[in-house]
């Protein structure tokens, strides 16, 4: 493995340890044209270290945000239960903070607008912050929120505090394990909160990802992996406390955080609740030491082998394999694997903005999910496995037709 780089992305210390190296991959989201289908694809190192001061764990490389963000091809509202928690949480937090016209909800990377939307149609005042030009397109012109095609920092915080846009609710989902300069969006979020205002936060658990070996949860994008441990240090290092803490399923297992006390130069209080429960229980699994992280790398070559198997074994049966999920979970998981077209006939994909387009490394063409009924396939390796209960219960025709769906993580099944 490389060296590991000098200082960790949270708390600055330099004494980092290696988890896991994935070698060099392209950017999992870089999509191609066929037009570029010939042209070379830039990669980059992706290795996996932890730091022991405050148990954070994070990749080595830092790909400019312009060059990840400033054209996306995730649009968050073509995932049926992303949009669903996002209505459930929001009428939530409408009832529990007394949230009306008066009040204002601000989401770092709001995406389409799949969140901002259930506040809008209460007449609740939003603002989206969505560095993607052509994704805060989608949200401004098709959902009505008004979105700020820009990445969220200290900066852009200091101008809406300054204009007197302070929010009663901050959502960040799946945007801080993003960000390049983890601190100063932290600090943002402290200069725009309110007093009395909670800013709820998501991340995937990094607990969930050794346990059930979601090494694919690991691209480029995403730059660090989080504990409650490194959250809570993070947080309180600006003044920000951890009021609450839950455990939910989306992802593959996430951490949802509520976050108050704006003020950074009131005493924190000690964890209570859910939030000493689990930080107990993180102590106790050593979440707080690399021992904890050893053998990852070691089940994630299992998990190789096993898949690469299974899918020799079809192929010499003369079976054919699509794969569904042009997702960048799945754009690890081919490109380390070593899974391309020798493999798969194509893959297929439910979002029109990665439909006709080509998979990063592998270069797969994607389809519309019909394709699965013209082309009938045996076989279809699920690449977006976590959210594998919404695309069966979709692909009911093609299941009952005969075509069964490979689930590689945690573990290679047929179902």
């Amino acid at each position: 493995m490389p060296d590991v780089p000098t200082r960790c992305r949270s708390c600055g210390a330099v004494d980092l340890r290696p988890v896991l190296s994935l070698g060099r991959t392209p950017l999992a989201n870089a999509l191609r044209t066929a037009e570029q289908l010939e042209e070379p694809e830039q990669t980059y190192p992706l290795e996996v270290v932890f730091c022991p001061r405050c148990a954070l764990v994070q990749i080595t490389e830092t790909v400019p945000p312009e060059v990840l963000f400033s054209e996306y091809f995730y649009l968050s509202s073509f995932s049926d239960t992303v949009v669903q928690n996002a209505e459930a949480l929001a009428r939530r937090l409408i009832g529990s903070q007394a949230l009306g016209p008066e009040s204002l909800v601000l989401e770092i990377a709001s995406n389409d607008g799949y969140l901002l939307q259930h506040y809008h149609h209460k007449g609740i005042p939003v603002i989206g912050i969505e560095p993607a030009a052509n994704i805060a397109r989608v949200a401004r012109e098709e959902r009505g929120i008004p979105t700020r095609c820009e990445f969220f920092g200290e900066r852009l915080a200091a101008e809406l505090r300054g204009s007197g846009k302070l929010a009663d609710v901050i959502h960040g989902n799946n945007v801080l394990a993003h960000a390049a300069d983890l601190n100063g969006v932290v600090r943002g979020i402290s200069l725009v909160l309110k007093p009395r205002g909670v800013a709820v936060i998501e991340v995937p658990y990094v607990k969930d990802l050794i346990d059930h070996c979601e090494f694919d949860t690991i691209y480029h994008e995403h730059l660090c992996y989080f504990s409650l441990t490194a959250l809570w240090r993070l947080f309180a290092r600006h003044g920000l406390e951890i009021r609450d803490v839950e455990r939910i399923p989306i992802h593959g297992g996430s951490l949802r955080i509520f976050v108050t006390g704006a003020d950074g130069s009131a005493e924190l209080e000690a964890p209570a609740g859910a939030v000493a429960r689990l930080l107990d229980e993180e102590a106790a699994w050593s979440g707080d030491s690399e021992a904890f992280y050893r053998g990852f790398g070691s089940r994630v070559e299992r998990l190789r082998e096993d898949l690469l198997r299974l899918l020799a074994g079809l192929k010499a049966q003369g079976k054919r394999i699509a794969a569904y999920g042009a997702s960048a979970k799945g754009s690890t998981l081919l490109n380390y694997f070593g899974i391309g077209r020798e493999t798969l006939d194509f893959v297929v994909d439910r979002s029109t903005v990665k439909q006709g387009r080509y998979t990063p490394g592998t270069r797969l063409p994607i389809h519309a999910p019909e394709r699965l009924l013209e082309e009938m396939p045996e076989y279809v390796l699920l690449l977006t496995w976590n959210f594998a209960d919404e695309i069966l219960a979709q692909q009911e025709a093609y299941r009952r037709r005969g075509g069964r769906f490979i689930i590689p993580i945690p573990e290679c099944r047929v179902v």
